[in-house]
């Protein structure tokens, strides 16, 4: 048995005084961090691994009571060994919303997961000073990973001056964008691998660990320009405009714009996106995984179909097809 596990099973065991029950893998992320759900007396329960020297609890607890408090359906916490790395949390189901979204259910599921992300926003006024600043330092330093994983690692491309300088450029334009929007709790990853179909209380919300202050717009995108699945934009920006009709009445916003408010999310998106694909190609490179790589071109097709109908995005989208990146690669 792997040292880790063998400890996981110590503190189960030693320290909680669990009695028989059986553990198996339940998922793991694109981090250091494990999870086994642990079944016993007809009950689950999910322990998580987070190996210290790797990762840090902390924030995980912090911000879980913080969301269960606003009333989001956030794992229980009901165990911490925080020496070791190791935490034991109720358990919201296998049933993720990617393996259940289809034109039958994307209506409801996408409701209920607006409905949350409102949630988060209007409570979580309540809640900042938990919370770090998605600063311009954090967003530019996100869209690096673009050039450097994704453009010099991943493709092998070594950026002229002039085309370097065409990055710094949209990536300052992107950053601004995020900069003056209403800023709000973000949870910064709000996407169909981190949401549970659950019969009660829909959605659960998982991996919120990486909360911050940020732009309103930025959850949205995540959800519903999700990397993992794609819908037609037309009904992207219907269900877009909805939360935007939820924001006024909130009080999240002041007044109703939609060309404001659209060329918001589409740029969020976009500065979004990039990050994502500099993550993917990291993921592969870094961390021997592979598998996200087949995420890339829905996600840089995103990117490309965006920079297209903005004029301060243009140079970007020539750039990219210059490079002969398009979203088949």
């Amino acid at each position: 048995m792997p040292e880790r596990l063998q400890e996981l099973n110590n503190w189960l065991v030693n320290q909680l005084d669990f009695g028989e029950y059986e553990i198996a893998p339940a998922s793991s992320d694109a981090s250091f961090r494990r999870y086994f759900r642990v079944s016993r007396d007809g009950k689950n329960l999910i322990t998580m691994d987070a190996p210290p020297d790797k990762e840090d609890c902390g924030p995980f607890i912090r911000i879980g009571y913080a969301m269960r408090e606003m009333g989001l359906n956030v794992p229980e916490i009901l165990a911490e060994n925080i020496e070791q790395g190791f935490l034991l949390l109720g358990d919201l189901g296998s049933l993720s919303y990617l393996e259940q979204l289809n034109q039958d259910t994307v209506e409801r599921l996408y409701g209920d997961a607006i409905g949350a992300l409102v949630t988060l926003q209007v409570r979580g006024q309540d809640y900042l000073e938990l919370f770090p600043h998605y600063d311009r330092a954090l967003l530019m330093a996100e869209m690096e990973l673009f050039r450097e994983w994704f453009l010099s690692r991943h493709l092998g491309i070594d950026l002229t001056a002039d085309q370097s300088r065409i990055l710094d450029k949209a990536f300052d334009f992107l950053a601004q964008s995020a900069l003056e929007q209403p800023q709000v709790c973000v949870h910064r990853d709000y996407h169909s691998r981190n949401l549970m179909v659950c019969e009660q209380h829909n959605p659960g919300v998982l991996d919120f660990q990486d909360a911050v202050i940020g732009p309103f717009t930025y959850d949205l995108v995540s959800l519903l320009r999700d990397c993992y699945i794609e819908w037609p934009r037309e009904r992207v920006e219907e269900w877009a405009r909805g939360f935007q009709e939820l924001a006024v009445q909130s009080g999240i916003i002041e007044e109703k714009n939609d060309a404001q408010f659209l060329k918001w999310f589409d740029l969020m998106g976009v500065q979004r996106h990039l990050k994502a694909i500099g993550i993917f190609a990291r993921l592969n490179i870094r961390d021997n995984k592979p598998g996200y790589l087949a995420d890339i071109p829905r996600t840089l097709g995103y990117v490309m179909e965006v920079s297209s109908r903005y004029k301060e995005l243009m140079d970007l989208h020539n750039l990219l097809n210059d490079l002969g990146i398009d979203s088949n690669k």
